[in-house]
């Protein structure tokens, strides 16, 4: 008898990566290929974070630390979210983790059973309704426009036939790199709050914001929200797989026990590079201004060739561009810009399985450079 995987893993494949492979072949072929595709910084970490982790692993033997993180990066968490919004959190809420999207799992197993239904835009990040799949629980997608900022609001949960079990926003987005307003944010909460739904905020790319908008963190507004938050994007660590998560009291030794069960402890090297990145925002906010101007620049050339039906972008670094009237769908697009122009970008069927056809994903997070040199070679492709 031959035997199969599991339903679970029966999840669709993320195309982001298929495009990356797809260029990688051809520059295996020689060929010159710049890439506006995938999410990760195209600077190296802080140089004090590298130097810390250098001396810490002749220092330290590396063991395991406590499941939740070294007690000393979570009590530098806290003092992180006083000095950037003000808020007292206690340092026992803060689970540091093997990259958010493990914060992401643990926050699902420890507040949803199997059959939960989560809320959420589309577009959205791939990967979030995977996992809610694999975990046997229910993503509900909500489609969302430009008016909404392609953020959730209480109408649309309102015109849901049943109320979900958890509800999940993500700003700055991946892939719109739009902020919710912070009105719409807090009348999310409120809504959430009244009819038991609880609230997951993903803010992963804050302190990646342009023209003085402030992403506003969730957790201010309620005790009940979970937040996500990651050291890949701001702090430019992506590699090094950490991240964390703030949960609600009647959560804790639950999550507690699920760590020690599911992963021990997150890596300690990486705990020792995050203590020190926390303290480089002069080095990581120069990093956040070459994206704001690889920005100004990339929109400004898609402005020129054409392709001009996009959000302004508040935050993160992509632009989502809708490509209706120009006679392709995003996927056959993509494969000819990058055959034909050497410019690798990511098809929207990644982030909409409805209306992505539509949609391009042009990240802008590589060296300036690379990003120059991309925007000329859509010019000469386009012009």
């Amino acid at each position: 008898m031959q035997l199969s995987p599991s339903k679970r893993s029966q999840v669709a494949p993320f195309h982001v990566m298929e495009m990356f492979n797809a260029a990688s072949a051809l520059q295996a072929e020689g060929r010159s290929i710049v890439h506006l595709s995938l999410g990760q910084p195209g600077f190296p970490p802080p140089r004090a974070a590298l130097e810390r982790v250098s001396h810490a692993a002749l220092e330290d033997p590396m063991g395991y630390t406590n499941a939740p993180g070294m007690p000393q990066l979570r009590q530098r968490l806290a003092q992180y979210y006083q000095e950037t919004s003000g808020l007292t959190i206690a340092p026992e809420r803060i689970f540091v983790t093997v990259g958010s999207s493990a914060a992401y799992i643990l926050s699902l197993l420890v507040a949803f059973d199997a059959g939960a239904k989560i809320a959420m835009a589309a577009p959205h990040y791939p990967a979030s309704p995977n996992m809610l799949r694999a975990l046997d629980m229910e993503p509900v997608i909500m489609p969302a426009t430009r008016e909404s900022f392609f953020h959730p609001t209480v109408e649309m949960l309102e015109a849901l036939p049943e109320k979900p079990d958890g509800l999940l926003v993500a700003s700055p987005s991946n892939p719109t790199g739009t902020v919710i307003p912070e009105l719409q944010l807090s009348e999310l909460t409120i809504y959430c709050q009244q009819h038991g739904i609880r609230l997951i905020s993903d803010e992963i790319y804050h302190n990646i914001t342009y023209g003085g908008i402030k992403a506003k963190t969730a957790l201010g507004m309620s005790e009940e929200t979970i937040v996500l938050n990651s050291f890949s994007k701001y702090y430019r660590l992506p590699g090094w797989r950490l991240g964390w998560c703030v949960l609600p009291p009647e959560l804790l030794r639950p999550a507690e026990c699920l760590l020690q069960n599911m992963y021990i402890s997150p890596p300690t090297i990486s705990q020792y590079a995050a203590l020190s990145a926390l303290d480089e925002t002069a080095d990581l906010n120069q990093v956040v201004a070459a994206y704001d101007r690889n920005r100004v620049r990339l929109c400004e050339t898609l402005n020129r060739i054409g392709l001009t039906n996009y959000p302004e972008p508040d935050g993160a670094f992509y632009i989502y561009v809708d490509l209706a009237g120009h006679g392709e769908d995003s996927e056959a697009f993509c494969h000819r810009m990058l055959d034909e122009a050497g410019v690798c970008s990511v098809p929207g069927i990644d982030f909409d399985t409805v209306n992505g056809h539509r949609f391009v994903r042009f990240s802008y997070c590589s060296r300036e450079e690379d990003v120059i040199e991309a925007c000329e070679r859509l010019e000469r492709w386009m012009g």
